[in-house]
């Protein structure tokens, strides 16, 4: 007798996907603004969009941070996926983003650009070495536990697109519109 799927599954299901297109949508979005920010050199229209972007680069980086914490916390507290030791370092460096950057874009102010980085980066560091072990599970350190692994691939969409690949994309997002330059001169 086949397993029926319960309305659970599906929901689960159409969540991954969704998770899924916007960590693509979020690289192609990532892809242009680097190539705006190269054009924008020697082309003044480019150096303007690139400035139209970088005004409301707090707002979209709060966006971001939002969608990825909602989205790990559906994963752990509604797909009921158990998080492993490196899914919580990331957490510990998504989560206080979102509220600090949606305070730093109501206010206007740009001056937490470097803390959002370094919380970003370091973010963006584990979930590549989080990637990396999904690949490749000999590179495991020990930091990991071995009822509830790193390498347990929860989803796994497009055949490349996983949690950690979702939180990679994520904090690169963030570091790229926080990279943005605030005025259209930045680069001339």
């Amino acid at each position: 007798m086949a397993a029926r799927a319960t309305i659970n599954d599906v929901n689960v299901e159409a969540m991954t996907l969704l998770f899924a297109l916007l960590t693509v949508v979020a690289g192609c979005g990532v892809v242009v603004l680097i190539g705006l920010s190269l054009a924008s050199r020697s082309s003044p229209p480019a150096a303007h969009w690139l400035a139209t972007a970088g005004a409301s680069a707090l707002t979209f980086a709060a966006m971001v941070a939002t969608v990825a914490t909602a989205g790990s916390l559906y994963l752990s507290e509604v797909a009921h996926f158990v998080p492993c030791r490196l899914c919580w370092y990331q957490r510990i460096a998504m989560y206080p983003l979102a509220p600090v950057l949606w305070l730093a874009a109501w206010r206007g102010d740009d001056g937490v650009r470097p803390y959002a980085r370094i919380l970003a980066g370091v973010g963006a560091v584990i979930a590549t070495y989080h990637v990396l072990l999904e690949r490749v599970p000999t590179l495991e350190t020990g930091v990991c536990e071995a009822a509830n692994p790193c390498t347990l691939r929860w989803v796994e969409r497009f055949g490349f697109i996983t949690i950690p690949v979702m939180s990679l994309t994520a904090f690169l997002t963030v570091l790229t519109l926080l990279a943005l330059p605030l005025h259209e001169d930045a680069h001339q």
